[in-house]
């Protein structure tokens, strides 16, 4: 892999790689998704979410066992409740979240919607990222479910809005927003998005 990438993302494309083997569904979320879509920020973690059973987390838990601290009897619990796990790259510390696919239909929506986005030129790199409209509704519900006080939450969300501007389908943002209880988070970034 390129030597210019940040550790964080070399360590998940390793975990990309072994779930890509094992043909599991998958796709880019966080922190590392709004920074491909929005304003870039460091992160030591990053989040996929992954369509994943109890028997596909258990394989892709002895997978990844020589190079990451797995636990595969909570991989296999989090498949089965659909809840998330996380693996912690033994040679760097550097952590991460795997999120089983939910049943919710923004769950099933986001994940149906994602597109593949280059992350490294050389030698050219895609993995499946979710759009810019579904990580900004995301943040801004992670950022309502925190109380309001995430400054990275909202600073994430409004960088969002502010690189993708026009572009954001606003129709789709308007549709999600009442049933994810954001329709007035949603209003304000939006109403916000006037300029640089």
């Amino acid at each position: 892999m390129s030597p210019e990438l940040p550790e964080a993302l070399r360590v998940a494309l390793r975990v990309i790689d072994v779930i890509e083997e094992m043909r599991i569904r998958y796709h880019v979320g966080g922190s590392y998704a709004s920074s491909i879509h929005g304003i870039a920020r460091q992160t030591q973690d990053i989040d996929l979410v992954v369509e994943l059973t109890a028997e596909a987390a258990g394989a892709l838990a002895r997978r990844l066992s020589g190079e990451f601290y797995v636990d595969e009897e909570s991989a296999r619990r989090a498949a089965r409740e659909r809840r998330s796990f996380n693996l912690i790259h033994l040679a760097t510390a550097i952590k991460v979240d795997l999120f089983v696919l939910g049943n919710a239909p923004f769950d099933q929506e986001e994940f149906r919607r994602h597109n593949l986005e280059l992350v490294q030129s050389e030698p050219e790199r895609r993995v499946f990222v979710k759009t810019p409209e579904d990580i900004l509704l995301r943040k801004l519900q992670w950022y309502r479910l925190g109380g309001e006080v995430s400054d990275r939450q909202w600073g994430d969300a409004l960088g969002i809005a502010r690189v993708q501007g026009d572009k954001l389908d606003r129709g789709y943002l308007r549709r999600w927003a009442a049933p994810l209880g954001v329709e007035d988070l949603l209003a304000k970034i939006l109403g916000s998005n006037l300029g640089p």
